[in-house]
């Protein structure tokens, strides 16, 4: 009887503010949280006398369903909470609810730990999404749905890089571009994790650590009917982006330098990193309303989390190496300084052929580096030729230049999105198979010719370097080398201003490149105030027939030793 009176309260009385829709719809503002819906359907699902489901209507008549996964639904609430319960919503009103939003408290402290969302695909949208963010620096932000649109959009920012959904600080997800239905065993991702890591405690993020298991057909997993996307605990892919300078600020909130990527059919086993799962379980006959409700049965996920990761990186057996160095400093989304190929060094554009060819690396700026045989062991090491880091055991190198930023494929638009008709490239060779480069090769004049090769051996110099060990390399370790490799080229380049003032070069001209004022700008303007020099007394020499000179220039310059010049 009490339950019949309230429903009837409800339903009688307050019916003008039932008709009224949620105030943040069709605005030219931010729909930050799912509106509450309209004409509202109160339901006892597994019939205990009292409300576990509200099902209503938002934006256009769209249905949406909130599930009390908890049991604390009062009569008449119009929504869920975002501890524990789940939201379903049907984006085509078809009668199938596409987009899924679960929360689940996994401590049980009533603060939700983890969210999950199915992104099913409708009416040719774009790719399905089956992704968990966990939220390790218990800030309270999760991923990012746009509610005007219904989509989800991890990657939609405010300025420049501060995402929405939840990369910054300590951070952790788990993805995959498939609907459930097609999976065998959903304890298992694609990038099974994306990890983010805070050093310093500023809420920006560091280092960034990408693992991916590459699914593949199984006998066994086919025989039940799954055709695609079978993961086993088998790493194929670990890649980490680091901030070298630790220069990300708010505005600035991504800026990775470096990358390191390791690839392999196999690189290491992970079934034992079991992570448990609570709080995911909801009433039995609330699955009927899933496309496929296997999910809700979970109760446990498999993945390295943050503290094991680098143990199981480094002991992975891994078959080749990249390494990408954002020379132009541009890159603002967490794997954008991981995508080159060991392509071709001229073509340019997406799916060209190119060393851009992935659709979210960089048209040009960044210098990619590839060890196809993992001779180098994944290692790194400061080359002597031109002060820069650079990856062991590359077979080849390419350097794009972008000198002033002008140029960025792919997601970020306060760059120009377009591809320039040609770039000056820079190629790096390792002819001898010792490891380390000993060939450069110039094309500056974007003619995909290269006019100017230099071989150090034929300098006579040695390119050899030591090699330093990152798998025992902390963050720290990371900036700390960073500032050496910084001071040690601007040292280069005040070598090189008292080279060019005793033989009358006029530096005034490069006066901006004098003037730096960061450890990333004596870093690029200490290089590029060399290559200035160096090609003015090249000029001087050549049209003066002066080849003693010339040699003892580029021995000077190669070597990072101008002294040997005065």
């Amino acid at each position: 009887m009490k339950r019949f009176f309230l429903f009837a309260t409800l339903l009688v009385l307050p019916l003008a503010a039932l008709a009224q829709p949620y105030w943040n719809q069709k605005l030219k503002i931010l729909p930050l949280r799912a509106p509450v819906g309209e004409r509202p359907e109160f339901m006892d699902l597994n019939g205990d006398g009292r409300q576990d489901a509200v099902k209503s209507y938002i934006k256009d008549d769209v249905p949406i369903l909130w599930l009390d996964e908890d049991g604390n639904m009062k009569e008449g609430d119009r929504e869920g909470d975002t501890v524990n319960d789940c939201l379903l919503v049907d984006r085509d009103k078809d009668g199938a609810y596409d987009l899924i939003v679960k929360f689940a408290d996994l401590t049980g402290n009533g603060v939700p730990d983890l969210q999950l969302i199915l992104d099913y695909p409708v009416g040719g949208r774009r790719t399905p999404n089956f992704m968990y963010v966990y939220d390790d620096d218990k800030d309270g932000v999760f991923n990012y749905i746009d509610w005007s649109r219904l989509d989800l959009l991890c990657w939609e920012k405010n300025g420049l890089s501060d995402f929405y959904t939840d990369y910054s600080g300590n951070s952790t997800f788990l993805k995959t571009h498939r609907v459930s239905q097609e999976m065998d065993d959903l304890r298992y991702q694609w990038e099974n994790p994306f990890l983010f890591y805070d050093y310093d405690g500023d809420g920006l993020t560091e280092m960034a650590v990408r693992f991916c298991d590459e699914p593949f057909p199984n006998a066994e997993s086919k025989a039940r009917g799954f055709e695609k996307t079978q993961h086993q605990g088998w790493m194929g892919w670990f890649s980490m982006g680091i901030d070298m300078d630790n220069d990300n600020v708010p505005g600035n909130d991504f800026d990775f330098d470096m990358t390191l990527h390791y690839t392999a059919k196999k690189g290491f086993n992970y079934s034992e990193c079991v992570h448990p799962l609570r709080n995911m379980r909801g009433l039995p006959e609330a699955d009927k309303f899933f496309p496929d409700p296997r999910f809700r049965l979970l109760t446990e996920l498999i993945f390295p989390d943050r503290h094991q990761a680098f143990d199981k990186a480094f002991s992975g057996q891994w078959e080749s190496a990249r390494f990408v160095w954002d020379e132009d400093d541009d890159c603002s989304r967490w794997e954008r300084v991981e995508l080159y190929e060991d392509r071709d060094a001229f073509e340019i554009g997406t799916g060209k052929k190119g060393v851009d060819n992935h659709s979210q690396s960089d048209v040009a700026g960044d210098r990619g580096e590839w060890d196809r045989d993992f001779s180098g062991g994944g290692n790194i090491y400061i080359g002597r030729f031109d002060g820069r880091i650079h990856l062991s055991g590359a077979e080849r190198g390419v350097w794009r230049i972008d000198q002033n930023s002008l140029y960025y494929q792919g997601w970020n638009k306060t760059f120009q999105n377009t591809a320039p008709a040609s770039c000056a490239t820079v190629e790096y060779l390792d002819t001898d198979g010792n490891g380390f480069h000993d060939t450069v090769r110039y094309d500056l004049d974007g003619d995909r010719e290269y006019e100017c090769s230099i071989s150090l051996s034929e300098l006579g110099l040695d390119d050899r370097c030591e090699v330093l060990d990152v798998s025992a390399m902390k963050y720290k370790d990371y900036t700390k080398l960073f500032k050496k490799v910084s001071s040690g080229m601007w040292a280069r380049a005040r070598q090189a201003r008292q080279v060019a003032q005793a033989y009358g070069i006029p530096t005034l001209w490069y006066a901006k490149l004098l003037t730096p004022k960061t450890p990333r700008e004596r870093y690029h303007y200490g290089w590029w105030f060399q290559f200035y020099i160096y090609k003015d007394l090249e000029d001087r020499f050549l049209h003066a027939g002066d080849t003693e000179s010339l040699m003892r220039l580029q021995r000077a310059y190669y070597s990072g030793d101008w002294k040997t010049m005065l």
